[in-house]
């Protein structure tokens, strides 16, 4: 304790040119001494910024995976989604082999092995005969690896203790609900119109403008950051005026391709928080 009120003592002796530097240099040394305090030395190998990234990921793979899945069903851009969920079974693949490079703590581990679990036999499910009962079912099983990784990643952070790895999180979460959002309006117009899905897509609505909020006042940002958070901020005005549509054909091509760019987006904002904290620990 006595270590960082040094620091905050030190900050505040020097000069606003100065502080420059200085504010810097202490982030660093104050978020670094909480790291090695909480992460195992061969757990440098994966940042664990970058952990919370990859993990994090998984959230927002599943919700899309079962999204494209049901705009294959319901035959939108048939292209262009499946292109877009090939991509996402790559990535879940390749996220599994980024972490594989690291030694994560045993909670940890025990978290991502379930994940995985869960996200080979969503994958199984995407070789059933595409009808309605499919969509629900890899839908149904998406959930339940939503619930895994979420839980995952909650605990990377919780050993992580850096207060700051919260945002890589936040940012990613912005992934998972932009697809959760889209992925309930497609099931919607697959005949699963229930109050519970409708009232997500409300909630979801409401927890995506908080989580901007949020990030918007958050003091680790860079101009990179600044811009990708406005760029955000427009994507969704498109996004959220699409999810008010009919869902006739017109209407889910714009939701389809609207929750296509603010993933993006909300991607590399989730990269560029990643690689501000990995900044600041030097």
């Amino acid at each position: 304790m006595t270590f960082f009120f040094y620091l905050f003592y030190k900050m505040n002796k020097f000069d606003r040119q100065r502080n420059l530097f200085g504010r810097r240099a202490i982030l660093r040394g104050a978020v670094a001494f909480c790291c090695v305090a909480s992460l195992p030395q061969a757990h440098a190998q994966v940042a664990v910024s970058t952990g919370i990234n990859r993990i994090a990921r998984f959230r927002a793979l599943s919700q899309r995976i079962a999204k494209t899945y049901c705009q294959m069903h319901l035959k939108v851009l048939p292209a262009q989604s499946s292109a877009s969920l090939a991509s996402a079974r790559k990535k879940v693949q390749l996220g599994f082999d980024d972490l594989a490079k690291g030694q994560w703590p045993e909670a940890v581990a025990q978290h991502i092995s379930q994940v995985r679990m869960l996200s080979d036999a969503l994958d199984s499910f995407l070789l059933q005969s595409l009808i309605r009962e499919s969509v629900m079912a890899v839908a149904a099983q998406a959930d339940k690896m939503l619930l895994a990784a979420d839980a995952a990643t909650v605990a990377l952070e919780k050993h992580a203790k850096v207060g700051t790895a919260q945002l890589v999180s936040t940012a990613g979460r912005q992934r998972m609900l932009s697809q959760r959002m889209a992925k309930n309006y497609s099931l919607a117009a697959a005949g699963w119109d229930s109050t519970e899905v409708r009232g997500k897509m409300v909630s979801d609505a409401g927890e995506f403008k908080q989580g901007m909020a949020a990030l918007a006042a958050a003091p680790l940002s860079t101009p990179g950051i600044r811009d990708e958070l406005a760029l955000g901020e427009s994507q969704w005005v498109f996004f959220e005026a699409a999810l008010q549509r009919k869902s006739d054909a017109r209407g889910l091509e714009t939701v389809a391709t609207t929750s296509e760019r603010l993933l993006e987006v909300m991607d590399r904002l989730t990269d560029l928080y990643d690689n501000a904290l990995k900044d600041a620990l030097g």
